[in-house]
């Protein structure tokens, strides 16, 4: 027996060999590289069909991916305003009455925002005061004796009912509303400012890129006052001209200007921004489009609801101590200014992305190919057990020595696999 304190030969043997098999294993894991096992298979019709999904995985690659869909560039949208300014006098003469319409009085609202009125034809109702009066000739609201006119309150109503029958006069309801009530049940026609064709919209667009700290407006390089001051729009003379008359304007949305102008219509002005900030910033221009979003026309259907495009809007003054309003029926032209923006730039992070994804897309290929022989050729046996390897079960060798699993498989795997060194080929 070994006395007490004194280390044992086998301890220190175990020490050794466990300090062997670790650092064995460390070396082994950083030093050593494993691929998986290839087989080559002579086969004409499966070798066609992985270049043939190969070759359309790579047009999917370089077509959509990288020329449609710009996969190695970044995007980001813009933040921006529009300023629009009218110009143009429009005049009338109803009933003998000559009137002169500026700015001020054919634009709603005034500001200049990216949403406004331009008033074509209008229905006026003069010296309206609140009193009580008679409901037009053309209401439901008929009667004989005041029962019909007794609880009566409807929604399109032009006062407060009194309950009173206008037997005597009109026949009709009366009402304590403002009067002289309007009468709208005749639209003007031809619209009453058709001048409205000649005036010219000035539109001012400016947008910012925040992600790639671009800033551009739609007075790019080249339009300075000079070139403002006498262009006019056109589509194909003049594309960049923020000038724009309103009877092209109609015309271009595929509207006809003396129709739109009786009942009213809206307009959508698009300013789209798709940049490439690849290039120049000078390149990055914009293009308007045109858009009749309401007031068609071509349809012929005219028991349709509300038709065309009309608000009303009053006057307020005082006459002889007492409050009075003129007031109008505007029928218009509603511009909306819609700004589209989308800029694209070269990034490495998502070139990176889209390659990678569509290296993965490459292993349908040997999915497929794998399935067809495996699965639907002939000699789909022969194939299996070339793609696979069994071993035979054995009991695992006790590792009490310290020796690796890896020295183990490669004792067995000597023992029971053959070799193949040839390709295989189709026979």
């Amino acid at each position: 027996m070994y006395s007490c304190g004194v280390e044992r030969p086998s301890s220190l043997r175990q020490s050794s060999k466990m300090k062997s098999y670790i650092t064995n294993t460390l070396s082994d894991f950083f030093f050593e590289y494993e691929t998986p096992r290839q087989v080559l298979v002579r086969n004409r019709r499966v070798g066609v069909v992985c270049r043939l999904i190969q070759l359309g995985v790579l047009a999917y690659i370089i077509g959509w991916v990288f020329i449609y869909e710009k996969g190695y560039q970044s995007s980001d949208t813009a933040v921006g305003s529009v300023l629009t300014k009218m110009k143009g006098v429009g005049y009338t003469n109803v009933a003998g009455e000559e009137r002169i319409w500026d700015v001020a009085d054919y634009v709603f609202p005034v500001q200049g925002d990216s949403s406004f009125v331009v008033m074509t034809n209008y229905i006026i109702t003069k010296g309206q005061k609140v009193e009580k009066c008679s409901e037009p000739q053309n209401s439901k609201n008929r009667c004989s004796s005041d029962s019909d006119c007794e609880g009566r309150s409807e929604r399109t109503g032009d006062g407060h009912t009194t309950g009173k029958c206008l037997v005597d006069t009109t026949k009709m309801c009366e009402v304590l509303a403002w009067c002289p009530v309007e009468d709208d049940s005749t639209i003007p026609d031809p619209a009453l400012l058709m001048s409205a064709e000649n005036y010219t919209l000035f539109i001012k667009n400016s947008i910012s890129f925040p992600a790639y700290g671009v800033t551009r407006s739609n007075l790019v390089e080249g339009i300075d006052n000079q070139y403002v001051n006498s262009c006019l729009y056109d589509p194909k003379k003049s594309p960049l001209c923020p000038i724009f008359r309103l009877g092209d304007l109609v015309q271009l949305s595929g509207f006809n200007f003396s129709t739109i102008a009786r009942v009213g219509g809206a307009i959508g002005i698009v300013i789209d921004w798709t940049c490439n900030l690849d290039y120049d910033q000078s390149e990055c221009k914009p293009i308007y489009s045109f858009h009749g979003l309401y007031g068609n026309p071509q349809e012929t259907d005219t028991a349709r609801a509300s038709v065309g495009y009309n608000f009303r809007y009053a006057k307020h003054y005082m006459e002889d101590k007492q409050e009075k309003r003129t007031l109008l029926k505007v029928f218009g032209i509603r511009f909306d200014i819609i700004v589209r923006s989308l800029a694209r730039k070269f990034d490495i992070i998502p070139t990176l992305t889209a390659i990678g994804s569509g290296v993965g897309i490459f292993g349908v290929a040997t999915v497929v190919c794998d399935l067809i022989l495996l699965y639907l050729l002939p000699k789909r046996e022969f194939y299996n057990n070339m793609k696979f390897k069994v071993t035979e079960s054995m009991e695992k060798e006790p590792l009490n020595e310290f020796k690796s699993e890896k020295e183990v498989s490669k004792k067995h795997s000597d023992e029971v696999l053959v070799h193949h060194e040839a390709p295989l080929s189709e026979t």
